[in-house]
């Protein structure tokens, strides 16, 4: 069997499982990383070559730098497929492609996975609800915006890959304040109406433009409040065969079919609008999800999202078909905060639900598994009453990593 030579991207610690099952498969991994992740418990024994890339700011990289240092890279070596590990590697990744004609998402799709306005603009022109929104490149756009639409608002960056950045804005003063604020860097954000409703996310794996796997979760704590106002994120699973399992999985499949997605591992936020009950689009990435969610999706259905995410890579580098395990039907929750010890005590915790603690430093990370929601429900909710009371320590959102 021909080895194939694969590039792992990430400016994060993440894909440990990706690279292993990468690598069973009879695989070459190279991976490309940031200079400060060098300690980082990486699956040694599955990467052939490591590459480190200096951060100019966290999570960048000089991508001239990059470019030339793989020119270097490709004088030796025959690389077959390019991976980006985390969101923040899926432009990177895309540039890398382009430059030297690798197969795989280009420039103009990862636009719709990448950037807010980008994906917003293409849903709507779909035909798919979105929150009413417009870029703020022209002081006249914006002004007719909110004065069509009322209060509040919401600026957010188009391609940061987690909550933080965002702003919720109440008055007019206050917009104005806010684009003044970021001067030449406007252009880099998109306003929009804040929408109350319950936040829930998609995840799913596609092979050739069929989307094969699904599992749909609701946020009890939206990610963007718990970025803003510390505390603690939690998610469940949804039952596959009620009401908002099946509104989701059509809704997310009209979305990836409309953005033109081929293969591979995304993660889509939807909110059901509290006022009409409607469902809108809220943002879309072709990775994996963060904040622990692939080990809240493994619980409930024994699919893991990164191994199969390999055996995609895989079989499209081979010309082989492709099919995943059925998905067992199991409710699961999971629970992560910001706490003041390095290492939690689990023991008060324990229980038979609880199928995994993780391991994170300063973090409290729990992930539960029952044949029965309600008891999900009850077990997240207690521990989070336990975590607020004893644990938990509210910091300023950049120290905290939570990014879904």
């Amino acid at each position: 069997m021909e080895e194939k030579i694969i590039v792992c991207i990430s400016c994060y610690y993440k894909g440990y499982d990706f690279m292993d099952e990468m690598k069973r498969l009879g695989n070459k991994i190279i991976l490309v990383t940031s200079e400060n992740l060098k300690e980082k418990n990486w699956p040694w024994h599955a990467i052939d070559e490591v590459f480190y890339m200096p951060e100019i700011k966290p999570s960048v990289w000089n991508l001239e730098h990059l470019i030339q240092g793989f020119s270097h890279l490709m004088k030796t070596r025959k690389v077959n497929a390019v991976v980006a590990l985390d969101d923040y590697d899926v432009e990177k990744a895309a540039l890398i492609r382009e430059t030297f004609r690798i197969p795989g998402m280009g420039q103009t799709t990862h636009r719709y996975f990448r950037d807010k306005l980008a994906m917003r603009q293409k849903a709507k022109d779909s035909g798919i609800n979105v929150p009413e929104f417009t870029a703020v490149f022209n002081d006249d756009t914006v002004n007719e915006f909110v004065d069509k639409v009322p209060a509040p608002w919401v600026l957010k960056p188009r391609s940061e890959a987690s909550a933080s950045g965002i702003k919720k804005i109440t008055t007019k003063e206050q917009l104005h304040e806010a684009l003044n604020v970021l001067g030449e860097e406007r252009h880099l954000f998109l306003l929009e109406s804040f929408k109350p409703g319950d936040v829930y996310h998609v995840d799913s794996l596609t092979f050739n433009k069929e989307i094969v796997f699904t599992s749909a979760s609701k946020y009890l704590a939206p990610p963007m409040q718990v970025s803003h106002e510390g505390g603690v994120f939690r998610s469940k699973t949804l039952g596959r065969y009620s009401e908002e399992f099946k509104a989701l999985e059509d809704i997310n499949s009209r979305v990836l079919s409309n953005f033109g997605l081929l293969n591979g591992a995304t993660h889509t936020e939807f909110i059901r609008g509290k006022e009409d009950g409607k469902w809108y689009f809220l943002e879309t990435s072709s990775r994996v999800g963060g904040a622990h969610i692939p080990d809240l999706v493994e619980a409930s259905s024994g699919i893991n999202i990164w191994r199969e995410w390999a055996k995609i890579e895989d079989a499209l580098l081979r010309n082989k078909n492709y099919t995943v395990s059925p998905p067992t039907g199991y409710y699961a929750g999971l629970i992560v905060a910001l706490i003041k010890d390095k290492e939690p005590d689990y023991s008060k915790f324990e229980c038979e639900e609880a199928i995994k603690f993780l391991p994170i430093d300063y973090h409290v990370g729990i992930v539960y598994k029952s044949n029965d929601a309600s008891v999900i429900e009850e077990k997240l909710d207690s521990a989070a009453e336990k975590i607020n009371a004893e644990m938990l320590n509210i910091l300023p959102p950049k120290t905290s990593k939570l990014s879904s």
